[in-house]
């Protein structure tokens, strides 16, 4: 099993930056292919990226391409989110997840999630 805890949120202004952190515990983070999620009021979660277990592959959904990089340091059992040239339409709680097995992009595949943390881009 593997606990996960988000940090880093906050609120910027519209063309801004932040970088979220996702904290694990467990001797196995390395094993998981990891991802991020985001969700507002209303709507259903919705996958943003994921990065492979070794690191060596990531993928994006478009509406963030180009803008946010997703990495991890397994050293530290840590995997980040760094978020450039924000919009407000990136206003959301934003997840990290975790999963056996190979890149998926839906909620259904994820068995590990942590608490949330909430970003908020100013106009």
């Amino acid at each position: 099993q593997v606990q996960l805890v988000e940090s880093g949120g906050g609120l910027v202004q519209a063309g801004g930056s932040l970088r979220l952190s996702c904290a694990a515990s467990g001797r196995t983070f390395s094993s998981y292919v990891m991802g991020w999620f985001r969700q507002t009021p209303g709507k259903e979660r919705e996958f943003v990226a994921a990065i492979s277990w070794s690191g060596g592959s990531t993928y994006y959904t478009r509406s963030v391409t180009g803008r946010f990089t997703i990495s991890r340091d397994n050293a530290k059992n840590t995997m980040y989110l760094q978020m450039n040239s924000l919009k407000p339409e990136d206003t959301a709680v934003y997840y990290c997840a975790a999963r056996l097995g190979a890149f998926r992009t839906s909620t259904d595949d994820y068995g590990y999630w942590g608490q949330g943390s909430q970003v908020t881009v100013s106009s």
